[in-house]
């Protein structure tokens, strides 16, 4: 959602209708994951994609006739082995594809949460009894509900979306109506971007944020040495804080989603940084460094109390070997080992 926000909100600013697009379901290999979006209007105005450009004509057409009927849709997309390849499904990929008209009120709430960093699911009705099919609930990480399914079954589908929330996955499920009919319904959790947290505003730093940036990362730069840590080095960071990282950590929301490179090399600075985020559920702790000024850091910190198993958590020299010699060079390879870890490719 995030990569299509800033459009549709222009586009709803304007009052235009908008037809937002949802993979729900994949099978085989499929060039987007389930999640993926694509918003459109009927005066042309597209943003985002469902599939490497193979189904989205087709979408857009059927989307078009949604936004007259105000009756939402359940495509299914599948080619044979033989010609998968050639229209971008390979392997015989399969998706199923939502299209719904975008409630401006449910996109209000989520646009608020996903500017506040918040989690949000958004629970549709994909097939079932037409009188229930189309409506959707949004549920908020603070609990908050908007919308409702009808048919008493709120209450069962608000319980599936906080787990669906709490396991960070979307998912499709079913639930069966007063009258016996089945509802399938999507569980679309919407989380915050990824935030890249850089200690230390150096040379590898500038590419660094430069790279998340431009994969969707939020980033953040600490460096308390104003020289370094200056708007003038880093005016297209997200948040820029002038401070020690004692002080400047706990201001940050550490979640799963967030991600930290230490790359002062100074341990008045990254050693300190270290003892708070080590204690955290982030999912990539790198430092910067030699193996022997690795192994330097690790017997301090131990002797400052942390555990073995926390000190196993950083990724220390930091980045993939590319036999990277150049500050850009590094920084790719940091960015590289972050996605590789968050991808679940490497440890």
């Amino acid at each position: 959602m995030h990569d299509i926000l800033s459009d549709v909100t222009q586009w709803i600013d304007q009052n235009e209708p908008v037809v937002l697009a949802t993979v729900v379901q994949t099978w085989g290999s499929s060039p987007r994951g389930v999640g993926a979006k694509m918003a459109f209007t009927s005066s042309g105005k597209i943003a985002g994609s469902v599939s490497g450009g193979c189904v989205e004509g087709a979408v857009y057409e059927n989307g078009l006739q949604t936004l007259k009927t105000r009756q939402s849709q359940l495509l299914h997309f599948g080619v044979a082995d033989e010609t998968a390849f050639e229209v971008g499904l390979a392997c015989g990929g399969k998706i199923e594809v939502f299209v719904r008209r975008l409630d401006p009120g449910i996109f209000r709430i989520l646009q608020a949460e996903i500017i506040g960093q918040q989690a949000v699911v958004i629970v549709s009705a994909l097939e079932g009894p037409p009188d229930l099919k189309g409506k959707e609930i949004l549920v908020t990480e603070a609990g908050k509900v908007e919308g409702t399914l009808g048919g008493g079954l709120d209450g069962e589908a608000v319980r599936f979306a906080i787990q669906a929330l709490q396991e960070e996955q979307s998912q499709t499920f079913t639930l069966q109506t007063a009258t016996g009919d089945l509802l399938h319904l999507f569980a679309d959790v919407i989380l915050p971007p990824p935030t890249l947290v850089m200690v230390g505003g150096v040379h590898i730093t500038i590419a660094l944020s430069a790279i998340a940036k431009a994969l969707g990362y939020r980033t953040i730069v600490i460096d308390p040495r104003r020289l370094f840590g200056s708007q003038e080095r880093f005016p297209h960071v997200d948040q820029l804080i002038q401070e020690w990282p004692q002080e400047a950590l706990p201001k940050i929301k550490l979640t799963r989603s967030t991600c930290v490179a230490m790359l002062t090399h100074d341990p008045k600075i990254d050693d300190p940084a270290l003892k708070i985020v080590l204690d955290s559920p982030i999912f990539y702790i790198g430092a910067l460094g030699s193996r022997k000024t690795q192994e330097s850091r690790r017997q301090r910190l131990l002797a400052d109390g942390l555990s073995q198993a926390q000190l196993d958590r950083i990724h220390g020299p930091v980045g993939i070997d590319l036999g990277a010699k150049t500050p850009d060079e590094i920084a790719l390879s940091v960015m590289a080992e972050i996605i590789s870890v968050r991808r679940g490719r490497i440890g």
